[in-house]
């Protein structure tokens, strides 16, 4: 144990086990086995009373849109998450700042593309992730070249530093968007990478996993995504985080495929992704790939609470409550729209 480890509970231990405390109350499968039997809306809500949601919806007058299910558990999980950043101090502080980033790199994705669609601004602000808010978004609406973009929007927030690599003077079409949107992307993880690696310890080790995992999706679904488009091989390239396990081999045979089938024998060269993709399909019965990565994520993120003294929980839990957010949003959908031949496929955590 280093020196960090033994102090590490004089700053952080409240929070570590007020999270791992919250963690406990994560949704079970004899719990999620009790939803996916529900008839209606509201026999879901009188289970999730059961469980560690409470009471939750109990202001909500039936029948409870799903809509208004998924932005209930959106707020609850932000509440959780800004009592953690409130009382943090560093480096924690800046660890739980590092979380935000990529939903505020989702909102001005978000925000751009809407505005090209002739969207209203107060429409889309309120599609905004809270944990991605910052004071500037609703100027966004006045950038047609991404130059425009940083100097309106982003050059006093946290982003500016990832967005100088994009800055052209390119209309923002939505190609160019979605090469934004990557090229954001793999800044903020390699930038999250490296400072996790200089915090040390068992942070790097568990958030070295974590990011590098990150990393290597995001490569394989911008391959897969890319074909039938525009971009070379060479600018495909320029978009993968390199901080994987694909680097620098792995991503440079990625940058070359030209259909599916290659995607897939290149990942059939590293173990953890062969098994990934040789469960996935789009035939009945089967899960998609994009199913499968979540549910390696959701492994790569349980493992993270068998270690302590690290702030890699933060972001594991973070993670895990957005997949059983995603679950119960799909349940309720299924009861919703009486589609019950697909109820059970939701993505169990324990």
């Amino acid at each position: 144990m280093s020196l960090a480890e033994y102090g590490f509970n004089v700053d952080n231990g409240y929070l570590e086990g007020l999270l791992r405390g919250f963690r406990s109350g994560i949704l079970n499968k004899t719990e999620y086995l009790n939803l996916v039997q529900c008839e209606t809306i509201d026999d879901l809500k009188l289970q999730l009373q059961a469980t560690d949601y409470g009471n939750f919806l109990q202001n909500e007058p039936s029948p409870i849109a799903v809509s208004v299910i998924d932005e209930k558990l959106r707020s609850r999980l932000v509440v959780e998450f800004r009592h953690f950043r409130n009382h943090a101090v560093e480096p924690l502080s800046t660890f739980l700042d590092y979380i935000t980033y990529s939903y505020m790199i989702d909102n001005i994705i978000l925000l751009i593309t809407g505005t090209l669609r002739q969207r209203q601004i107060a429409e889309l602000r309120n599609k905004c992730h809270p944990l991605g808010s910052f004071a500037e978004m609703e100027s966004v609406n006045i950038a047609s070249t991404p130059a425009d973009l940083y100097n309106a929007v982003l050059v006093d927030t946290p982003l500016a530093n990832y967005f100088k690599s994009c800055i052209t003077q390119t209309d923002l079409d939505e190609v160019n968007i979605e090469i934004i949107r990557n090229s954001l992307y793999k800044a903020y993880i390699e930038d999250f990478y490296q400072f996790c690696q200089n915090i040390g310890g068992a942070t790097a080790d568990v958030m070295g996993t974590i990011l590098a995992f990150e990393a290597d999706r995001r490569a394989f679904i911008i391959t897969i995504n890319s074909f039938g488009t525009e971009l070379t091989a060479d600018d495909r390239e320029k978009l993968y985080p390199s901080c994987g396990k694909l680097y620098p081999y792995g991503l440079h045979q990625l940058a070359k495929c030209e259909d599916y089938e290659q995607v897939r024998q290149v990942a059939e060269t590293y173990p953890e992704y062969a098994s990934i993709f040789a469960g996935a399909g789009n035939n009945p019965g089967e899960k998609t790939l994009e199913d499968r990565f979540f549910e390696r994520e959701v492994q790569i993120n349980m493992l993270s609470f068998m270690q302590q003294f690290h702030f890699g929980i933060f972001y594991s839990y973070i993670r895990l409550k957005e997949q059983e957010s995603r679950n119960i949003v799909w349940i309720a959908e299924c009861i919703a729209q009486r589609h019950r031949t697909k109820i059970d496929n939701y993505i169990p955590i324990f």
